[in-house]
């Protein structure tokens, strides 16, 4: 009788895990990391995807068509953010070349572009000299270019983006942060999807009403 018993608390038990599985596509710790110290947003009220990258890397490149598909149609209410990674040295060099480019509103003129360069012309573009004369030929002005490459701005960005790095805890790229509590890795479809679970997840917390005053 005691074996009939713990075998329907085993099946009773499993039933339930499937359930939950079920009714959770990703996994913490599978799918996706919780950050133990969450990070601020830039844009309170809005839900933040922010995406760490290199140019010069096959993952990110590989990643980048999945995001661009996915920022064609995402709801008004996400803000998303790159965050060019500067982990180390060269990283840096193309992280400068980002912000600077950014800061004068070229980004989405030359994101693409770069990155097909790099990846399929196998370019080396990875030094302010060779960045200058690429996003030149894209009809940026090399001399702002180059005023704006150490500038007080771009270096902020820099700081910043490093800070993050480090605050989230990242050890590579491509990484893709939801609300500055969860990193999602990888460099395909599923990436995307993880992301909008998480998003809808965050939405979950938001739409949650505040317990009653006593």
């Amino acid at each position: 009788m005691k074996h009939l018993v713990l075998s329907a608390m085993t099946v009773s038990v499993m039933a339930m895990s499937g359930l939950a599985n079920a009714a959770e596509p990703f996994v913490a710790g599978k799918d996706y990391t919780v950050l133990s110290n969450p990070g601020k947003v830039e844009k309170p009220g809005m839900i933040e995807v922010r995406e760490f990258f290199w140019y010069g890397c096959p993952h990110c490149y590989r990643l980048e068509p999945y995001v661009a598909s996915w920022l064609a149609s995402k709801p008004a209410n996400i803000n998303f953010v790159r965050s060019p990674a500067a982990m180390n040295p060269v990283w840096e060099q193309n992280a400068r070349g980002y912000y600077a480019v950014d800061l004068m509103g070229l980004t989405n003129k030359v994101h693409k572009p770069l990155f097909d360069a790099i990846h399929q012309k196998n370019q080396r573009l990875f030094d302010q000299k060779s960045l200058a004369n690429f996003y030149q030929g894209y009809g940026v002005d090399s001399n702002k270019f180059n005023a704006m490459f150490n500038s007080f701005a771009v270096s902020g960005k820099i700081a910043q983006s490093k800070q993050l790095a480090q605050a989230y805890q990242l050890d590579g790229v491509p990484a893709l942060v939801v609300n500055g509590k969860y990193v999602v890795k990888g460099e395909d479809q599923k990436v995307i999807q993880v992301v909008n679970y998480l998003i809808n997840k965050e939405r979950a917390v938001v739409k949650k009403p505040a317990p009653a005053k006593k």
